[in-house]
């Protein structure tokens, strides 16, 4: 009897400790495989660029930290964004991108709906049982997160939701230069789960920018990676105009061509197409072509630039430079931004620390200061304001 007792306390002592142990050692190994950081480091950045950069408002449009566990307060050795880095990068403000459900052996050609390995890195960093099964308590669950990083960053981290918040942002970082904005933007509706009045529920949580597909077909349209492709549903188009209607900015990255297509004879706002490249310099249908450049561009709005290989067939910020380059040429500068896509599994060139070195590209692509101000934040300053609430 003693014997089995034992054997209980043992068995139930190794279950308190995997419990314990998993969220902690599991994900970050994960993490160090799949969001990697090119070697060698960085290496230094010409002394006139790092003035130019210092005076730069510099916004990104889409990361994805929240879906990790990292503590973005504290600096990390792996992954690519947290308060510091983006401090060290001189960064203003940051889109942070909820990722709520990704299809297992994704991949940009062809994914069914019917599957999801974001549930097993949910349970792998012991999140609540509420987000288990919701793709919504998922969403929430990261808004939660990132004003929690908020109120522990001791005031470097402030989330931005209106007009007045962002202008707040700009007057305050003339005298806190290391002051970061943050914002919401959801990746895929999905999260929703099919249900209209949800998008009130995140818009309360904070979510400013929604993107309307993923990796694959949902409820509202098709994925340019999805099975069918198709365009927008009577949900989708309802959900477009709802989007407008609270002055949230409508994002098409991962859009089908047709979904692409429809949202822009719905909407009036300004669109961004958030994390992408373009055809022209890499040729994959992750990318935009030029027609679809040029609608973007005829809305106002902004097209954010990746630093992976599949957006811009390259692993060097110089790729990225070129691909920002083709755009600027094409449609006008006024077009083009950032979309690093960090901390969305995969490699990249540099981390947010070492952002400088896109501002250094852009210089020996023969860019001016006034270009690369528009470029590297000014044009998302542009759309936010016009775009965002007021108040």
């Amino acid at each position: 009897m003693h014997i089995l007792v034992l054997a209980g306390v043992i068995v139930l002592s190794l279950l308190v400790i995997a419990v314990v142990a998993v969220p902690r050692i599991v994900p970050p190994i994960v993490e160090k495989f799949l969001n990697k950081v090119l070697t060698p480091p960085a290496r230094p950045i010409r002394e006139e660029v790092r003035t130019l950069h210092q005076r730069l408002f510099v916004a990104d449009l889409h990361a994805d930290p929240l879906v990790w566990n990292r503590n973005l307060v504290k600096r990390h050795d792996y992954g690519h964004v947290d308060i510091p880095r983006l401090i060290d990068g001189n960064v203003a403000l940051q889109g942070f991108g909820v990722v709520t459900k990704i299809p297992w052996g994704v991949n940009i050609e062809r994914n069914p709906a019917d599957s999801d390995m974001v549930t097993a890195l949910v349970l792998a960093q012991a999140w609540p049982p509420r987000t288990w099964g919701s793709l919504l308590q998922r969403a929430l669950y990261e808004a939660e997160k990132l004003e929690r990083f908020a109120a522990q960053s001791q005031g470097r981290l402030v989330l931005v939701k209106n007009v007045c918040q962002l202008d707040e942002l700009l007057a305050r970082r003339r005298g806190e230069p290391e002051l970061v904005g943050g914002f919401l933007a959801l990746e895929g509706v999905h999260a929703l789960e099919g249900d209209l009045a949800n998008l009130d529920v995140l818009y309360d949580a904070g979510f400013r920018m929604i993107c309307l597909a993923h990796f694959f077909d949902n409820e509202a349209g098709g994925s340019a990676h999805g099975v069918e492709k198709g365009g927008l549903t009577p949900f989708g188009r309802e959900l477009v105009q709802q989007v407008e209607e609270r002055n949230m900015v409508l994002d098409l990255a991962h859009a089908s061509p047709q979904m692409f297509d429809d949202a822009l004879q719905l909407t009036t706002a300004p669109v961004v197409v958030s994390h992408t490249g373009v055809r022209a310099t890499c040729d994959n249908q992750r990318n935009l072509s030029d027609d679809q450049v040029r609608q973007i561009a005829a809305t106002g709005g902004v097209i954010g630039i990746a630093l992976f290989k599949m957006a811009v067939c390259g692993t060097t910020v110089s790729d990225t430079a070129r691909a920002i380059h083709y755009v600027a040429d094409l449609v006008g500068v006024a077009t083009v931004a950032v979309g690093s896509d960090f901390d969305g599994a995969v490699t990249t060139p540099i981390d947010t620390s070492g952002i400088a070195l896109l501002t250094e590209a852009l210089i020996d692509q023969g860019f001016t200061e006034e270009e690369i101000t528009k470029i590297m934040g000014g044009n998302v300053l542009r759309v936010l304001r016009e775009v965002l609430p007021k108040n």
